[in-house]
């Protein structure tokens, strides 16, 4: 990793004037997808440019309860900034809107929805983990193969439980995986973000040669988790594709950490080129 730019230095490396509606970032090129930068680290940006412009005034209970992406065009590597504009706070629930802007154009447009816990009669519903075929030492570990694999993949260890590989010619709609971030600890809600979108869609393992796909739309909702442990612990993301036609597919994601909690739910429209 002493050639790549970790997350944890990524974030650390933004700049912020006090006062100013806009955060700017610096992009490797080691956590590019293609022509664009991986889109669960442009999302995760944005919410931490959420963070630093609106979040200073909230008290700790505030949490990141969804998250709605549309990507609207490429993120090159170099500088890209995003502009923060608060739409509305009320007693219990903030609404902000951030754009991610490069080269004078919106590559992106995210609303994140960020809410206190209220008192309620509703009991608590914490949905279990289901079992998984192969724990993380029996799966199949997803190799790094230069012009092949994503730039991005090289910060995360992924570990194939259920479903086949990419470009396998495999007659699969799902896919179960233990992956975590190599990288020292950050904060458990930009983790959850960053991991919620790291799963190739399932449908490229049908393909038997590279095919490119990219999301269109991505809609998260979180469940607020403590912050989760780190490092060597194994966090597991389930995706299922729902429908498929016209080159576009529907699939949901759902993202656990490792103590087996739910932390998200993924929506996610992706457009295939093949």
């Amino acid at each position: 990793m002493s050639d790549l730019t970790s997350f944890a230095a990524l974030l650390a490396a933004r700049t912020h004037e006090a006062g100013s509606a806009s955060v700017t970032f610096t992009i490797p090129e080691d956590w590019q997808q293609g022509r664009t930068t991986f889109g669960g680290l442009i999302a995760t940006l944005a919410v931490q440019a959420m963070r630093d412009v609106a979040g200073g005034a909230w008290d700790a209970g505030v949490k990141l309860r969804a998250l709605q992406v549309s990507f609207i065009g490429p993120v090159d590597k170099g500088p890209v900034r995003v502009d923060v504009q608060v739409l509305r706070e009320g007693k219990s629930v903030r609404q902000v809107q951030a754009l991610v802007v490069q080269g004078g154009q919106t590559a992106a447009l995210l609303l994140g929805v960020f809410g206190a816990a209220r008192e309620t009669t509703v009991p608590v519903m914490a949905p279990e983990r289901p079992a998984v075929a192969r724990a993380p030492d029996d799966s199949q570990q997803l190799p790094f193969i230069p012009g092949v694999a994503p730039n991005f993949t090289q910060h995360f260890d992924f570990r194939w439980a259920e479903g086949r590989l990419p470009f396998t010619g495999a007659d699969s709609w799902s896919s179960r995986m233990h992956l975590r971030l190599k990288s020292e600890p950050v904060d458990a809600e930009l983790l959850t973000v960053l991991l919620a979108d790291t799963p190739p869609s399932p449908v490229i393992s049908r393909f038997t040669r590279p095919t490119p796909a990219s999301s269109v739309s991505w809609e998260l909702e979180l469940r607020p988790v403590a912050d989760a442990a780190q490092g060597e612990a194994w966090w597991r993301v389930d995706t299922d594709v729902i429908a498929a036609a016209g080159g576009y597919v529907n699939q949901v994601t759902k993202l656990w950490t490792p103590a087996g909690e739910l932390a998200s739910i993924g929506y996610q429209v992706v457009a295939v080129y093949g």
